[in-house]
């Protein structure tokens, strides 16, 4: 019996033990080919399974349950050339010692990514604001086209907001609570030192913040993580800038435990692609980390990037076919050189001191940061005096061809001629006029910023902890104070003496109770400060398992402002000085995602989330500039969103399938212009209120492997943005109270944000000695204007001069339905071509990268808006009447064919 029973346990444990062996471990170091210094969060996975890991920050990794056998070993990482390696594993334990990685020689296309958003179109009635620095980090090949073949049409993946999608330095979110945006033109120049980041797209779950359904970026700047060694950069280029010269230098960690960043650069441009746009910005770049032992590090952070840069702004087609895609009416010759009139300026340093505290299973950041600076946006202001703008309406061809009496040839030809001839603007007439209307020394026109000059304090704190093998648990707390001081500056009187500040419409004073006589440095036209604060607050709980990983997470947040008016306006005497109402909102949500692993090749993903946020100041308030009003029944935007996706990574094919499907509810929007044919003509401030938004739509990206050398890539995105209800419509001035004017109809309108279409077919060969060239070839579709929601009232056609409140006589349905149609700006075929070389010569690292954007010089408009101006169906469908409409659509363009060439050498 005895026998029996140790000869059954025998069979047991041999079994056991032949079982245990069949899977065993496999350990090593991974580094940089070039620095020899470790690759930290290097991917290590066996192919075809769902076996895997991550390097730490010695670049060393533990692979575990990995079945005997031949097996390939993957290791990549987005910084490096990804590497297969055929592994045999004979025995429990592979130590594999030093694996190399060798850089990616598309590193440098992230330069050209950030360029991508500086294109600085920004017009006082729209803001285009390009997202494509949001997804350089990615390696997902639908994300890089989207960035870099599409981000030149202003492509928006999803046809979302880039406020939709949250910036992070160290933690701390760098979203401007003025919009919601991050502005990246504000730290541009920093390319060398922003390369860290680990990016989370779309409801995908981040380590760091609850995000928006666009997704989170998180820059990190610790000295320790950059490459030690000097790296020296020079490009050349025909879009924002012509010329760069960059210089970082990272010590790595040494002996003593410290570890320093430094990075400096300078851009400039006499003119950019557009006429008169200046360009000219330095950036200076910081960071010490001190490491006292494997779990604590300090770092402390600072970078400072003035700039100033001449703007554009969007055209009317009948411009458009006088001049050129490259025409801007801001500038005009004084003396001899180029001087525009709309210069942006930004001065905003940026101060970060972090703790690290990390272990194996524990991550604890805490991050304070402070940021000081003005942003300034010069404009010519001018008091009963000729709009000095060339192209005014009044001095256009269509100015006389629209004449209520009929067309008049004579006076056309001679505008038109004018025009051409002279269509800039002229410096020396302002002097001029400052000398014939003021007499006495006043000036009718002067130059003034509008300034914004915020003082912001944000404090950080993140826990990430490893509870077990298959949990994790996010949590983080953020807290920001912001003082937002905002006010006109005046900066030249061009040649008068002094400018008295008062309003040329109501003729009262901006500053009652004061001289209203204002030399240069003085605050004219408004003065005012929000005080605001924000706490945000984030839980999540991350589980992993062999086959699936799914996640929940939820925020909570707090938000107020208030308004402190320093000027008593003379039209608000009752409401613009001293403290206004405090606004408060409660904010938040939950996301909830999970991947299944069918295999090792083939995954499917699915995310939902539903949150809500607070609005932004910016539309917050019905014009802050000289009042305290806010918004009516202002609330928080709801936000609902899910996708799903399919995934296939093989050795030859790589690929993502993804549907989704977005609600935006409860939204609000501010604007600002001059409008005819309402009771009275005057400056307006318009609410819209209760903005819904639908955006569904597929993505789908290919990457084929070919050969060794040849990959071929393919991109679509078929997307529809659409109003999906009807919006409430409020505008108030100085001569009306603030009004309601009823329902706008806006359902089924298309959302202006881009291309709603776009396909990309793109051939890369990659050559063994290091040098490698892409094509690729793209249309871009379904792109339209934004409307106006004031033309699409439901008293539109209603005649104001008639008594009875009756429609105009020459209203009819087709007349109406043309008049307010959206229109569709025209598809476009696009070419771009990419290359790049390196060498390595004795330890020093070359690269040379360029690129060729719309290599055909094709003509084509990225967006643009229906103006304003016509607020009734009478006056609109005259200025129509001869097609050539003197307030017709403003358009954006694109570029032609444009270079950027940068040859970097690290050492």
């Amino acid at each position: 019996m005895k026998i029996k029973l140790l000869f059954s346990l025998s069979v047991l444990l041999f079994s056991y033990l032949g079982f245990a062996q069949q899977e065993g471990s496999i350990t090593g170091k991974v580094i940089d080919s070039r620095t020899q210094m470790p690759v930290k969060a290097a991917v290590v996975r066996v192919e075809n399974t769902s076996i895997s890991t991550k390097t730490n920050a010695f670049g060393i990794f533990n692979l575990s349950k990995v079945p005997l056998g031949d097996i390939i070993l993957v290791v990549e990482n987005q910084r490096f050339v990804t590497k297969r390696y055929p592994v045999s594993i004979e025995r429990e334990t592979l130590n594999l010692d030093t694996i190399l990685l060798e850089p990616e020689l598309t590193q440098d296309f992230t330069d050209n990514l950030i360029t991508l958003t500086e294109n600085d179109l920004n017009d006082d009635n729209l803001s285009v604001d390009a997202s494509s620095g949001l997804l350089q980090a990615s390696r997902d090949i639908f994300l890089n086209r989207a960035a870099f073949d599409f981000g030149q049409a202003f492509f928006r993946v999803r046809g979302y907001d880039s406020r939709q999608a949250d910036l992070l330095i160290n933690g701390v979110p760098m979203n401007k609570l003025f919009n919601g945006r991050p502005e990246w033109n504000n730290w541009g120049g920093l390319n060398d030192v922003t390369r860290n980041q680990e990016l989370s797209a779309g409801l995908a779950a981040s380590d760091y913040t609850f995000g928006g359904v666009f997704g989170s970026t998180n820059i990190n700047t610790k000295a320790s993580d950059f490459r030690p060694g000097l790296r020296v950069s020079s490009s050349t280029a025909n879009r924002t800038y012509t010329r760069r010269l960059m210089a970082t230098f990272n010590s790595g960690l040494m002996n003593s435990g410290f570890a320093y960043t430094i990075s400096a650069s300078r851009r400039w441009a006499d003119e950019g692609y557009i006429d008169g746009t200046l360009y000219d910005a330095y950036s200076v770049f910081g960071s010490l980390d001190y490491k006292p032992n494997d779990k604590h590090l300090l770092n402390a952070t600072a970078f400072f990037t003035p700039n100033k840069r001449g703007s554009s702004t969007a055209i009317t087609q009948e411009v458009f076919d006088l001049v050129d895609r490259r025409y801007n009416p801001n500038w005009g010759y004084q003396n001899g050189k180029k001087r525009n009139s709309r210069i942006r300026k930004i001065e905003e340093p940026v101060f970060m001191l972090s703790h690290f505290f990390e272990t194996q299973n524990t991550f604890i950041k805490t991050t304070i940061a402070y940021q000081k600076g003005r942003v300034g946006r010069s404009r010519i202001q001018r008091f009963n005096a000729p709009n000095d703008r060339p192209d005014f309406f009044r001095y256009l061809p269509s100015f006389y061809l629209n004449n209520e009496a009929g067309p008049d040839l004579v006076n056309a030809s001679l505008a038109r001629e004018n025009f051409i001839a002279n269509p800039q603007r002229d410096w020396a007439s302002y002097y001029q006029a400052n000398q014939r209307f003021g007499g006495n020394g006043q000036s009718v026109y002067v130059l003034y910023d509008d300034v914004n000059a915020d003082t912001q304090l944000s404090l950080n704190t993140l826990l990430n902890k490893q509870v077990n093998q298959p949990l994790k648990l996010n949590a983080g707390l953020t807290f920001s104070t912001l003082k937002s001081e905002n006010y006109g500056a005046l900066t030249d009187l061009l040649g008068g003496q002094f400018y008295d500040d008062i309003d040329p419409f109501s003729n009262t004073e901006n500053n009652l109770g004061s001289d209203p006589r204002r030399e240069v440095g003085d605050r004219i036209l408004y003065n005012y400060t929000i005080r605001a604060n924000e706490a945000d607050f984030f839980g999540q709980t991350q589980f992993s398992y062999k086959k699936i990983d799914f996640f929940v997470g939820a925020n909570l947040n707090y938000t107020d402002y208030q308004r402190e008016g320093l000027f008593n306006n003379g039209q608000f005497a009752d409401n613009s000085f001293g403290k206004g109402e405090k606004l408060s909102f409660w904010s938040g949500g939950i996301k909830a995602g999970f991947n299944y692993k069918i295999s090792g090749k083939h995954f499917v993903t699915a995310h939902a989330a539903y949150f809500s946020q607070a609005p932004t100041i910016r539309n917050s308030f019905a014009n802050a500039r000289v009042n305290h009003s806010i918004v009516n029944g202002i609330i928080p935007e709801n936000i609902g969103s899910i996708d799903a996706s399919y995934i296939v990574r093989t050795a030859k094919l790589k690929g993502r399938l993804t549907a989704y499907y977005t609600q935006f509810k409860h939204g609000t929007e501010v604007n600002f212009f001059f409008i005819s044919g309402l009771t009275t003509d005057d400056f307006v401030s318009e609410t819209v209120t209760g903005v819904d938004r639908l955006h569904i739509g597929v993505e789908l990206g290919l990457e084929a492997q070919i050969t060794p050398t040849l990959k071929l890539t393919g991109v679509s995105s078929v997307g529809q943005y659409t109003f999906s209800d009807n919006a409430q419509v409020f505008i108030a001035s100085d001569e009306i109270q603030t009004t309601d004017l009823g329902t706008s109809l806006l359902k089924n309108y298309r959302v202006a944000q881009g291309p709603q279409q776009a396909y990309a077919l793109g051939v890369e060969y990659r050559d063994p000695k290091y040098w490698w060239i892409g094509v690729t070839a793209n249309y871009l579709s379904n792109n339209y204007i934004d409307i106006s929601p004031i033309l699409r009232r439901e008293r539109f056609v209603i005649n104001p001069d008639d008594a009875d409140g009756f429609p105009f006589p020459e209203v009819s349905q087709e007349n109406v339905r043309e008049l307010l149609r959206q229109r569709r700006l025209e598809d476009f075929f696009l070419m771009n071509a990419v290359g790049g070389k390196s060498w390595l010569y004795k330890g020093t690292y070359i690269s040379l990268f360029a690129s060729v954007n719309n290599v055909l010089n094709k003509n084509f408009r990225t967006g643009g808006f229906e103006q304003s101006r016509n607020g009734n169906f009478g006056v609109l469908l005259q200025d129509n009447a001869n097609g050539t409409p003197s307030f017709g659509p403003r358009y954006f363009y694109g570029f032609g064919r444009t270079y950027f060439i940068n040859l970097a050498v690290s050492f």
